[in-house]
Formats: structure tokens, C-alpha cells, sequence
């Protein structure tokens, strides 16, 4: 027993490392990623989309959206309620849209900088409630682009400046 205490460590250790390495080591996305602020630029991004939809008691829905329309740039929020579940546009209880200035649509940017933009996959077992985040942009050629954040505190920033706009 006391022999694979050793062993057991070792093989934790080249799988840490082997989860390290896969990381790309500089600040370009790796392969198949696209970086927001660096590939993507602010004035390419036409529409982002932040979505949370739960099946718990009580459901719950929340879907943000910063989008482009004629030169424009805009805001929208829905939120659902209700005592069923799937929850529809008919269970809307909170819906607002709002013009966003320049220095808003920059707030907005820099919570989604640094963050990652892969190919949009469908996976019908993923389950979850979200959110589910997707980011389209000029240049985008598939048109489907699946976002993450680069950090749990930028999403944070991103929820309480969502927060704020919506209590306008």
C-alpha cells in the first residue's frame, strides 16, 4: 500500500501538469478561440446574448441582451415567472430595452474582455440551467459563437452592470 502512495502521487502530478500545458501559455486564444479585445474587437460585436433558465420551484428566467440596430446600440432584459415550467414569453413579468451610451456599451465591452469565443456546439445532454452565452460579431463566419468569461469576477461585473441598466 505504502508503494502506491508515490505512484498515485505521481500520476496527480502529470495530470496537473498535463491540464496546465493544455492552457495556451500566451495572451492569444488557443486554437479555434477567438479572444474579445484582441480578435474581436468593441465595434465589431453586433449582439450578446446572456441567458439563465431554470427548472427549479420555483422556475426561474432571466435573459440579458446588448445588441446593434441602425448604428444603434441597446440593452434588453426579460425576466419570467410563474409556477410552471418550461416559463414563456406570456410569464414576462419585467421587460425593458434602453438606448446604451458610448461610455455604457465600453462598460459592457470590458466585462466581456479577455473572455473566449468558440464555435457554438448543440449538446442535448448538457442540461443545466445556464447561463448560456453567445456572442455574434462582424467577421463571425459560422454565425454561432459560444462565449465564456475570462474570470468569475468579470462575470460578476457583467451581472451587476446588467443589474443597473435593467433599474433604469
Amino acid at each position: 500500500m505504502k508503494k502506491m502512495i508515490p505512484f498515485a502521487l505521481c500520476m496527480m502530478a502529470l495530470l496537473l501538469l498535463s491540464g496546465c500545458a493544455a492552457k495556451p501559455a500566451s495572451p492569444k486564444a488557443g486554437k479555434g478561440e477567438k479572444l474579445v479585445g484582441t480578435d474581436i474587437a468593441i465595434g465589431d460585436v453586433t449582439d450578446f446574448y446572456y441567458t439563465v433558465d431554470a427548472s427549479t420551484d420555483p422556475p426561474h428566467y432571466q435573459r440579458y441582451r446588448f445588441y446593434v440596430e441602425d448604428g444603434k446600440r441597446f440593452f434588453f432584459h426579460q425576466k419570467r415567472e410563474g409556477d410552471h415550467w418550461p416559463l414563456t414569453e406570456n410569464d414576462a413579468t419585467v421587460t425593458g430595452t434602453i438606448e446604451l451610451t458610448d461610455a455604457e456599451w465600453e462598460k459592457f465591452f470590458d466585462c466581456l474582455r479577455g473572455g473566449t469565443v468558440v464555435k457554438r456546439e448543440e449538446s442535448l445532454d448538457s442540461g443545466g440551467r445556464g447561463p448560456w452565452l453567445y456572442l455574434y460579431w462582424n467577421g463571425d463566419k459560422s454565425k454561432y459563437q459560444e462565449f465564456s468569461f475570462a474570470s468569475l469576477a468579470e462575470r460578476s461585473a457583467f451581472e451587476e452592470l446588467c443589474e443597473e441598466l435593467a433599474s433604469r
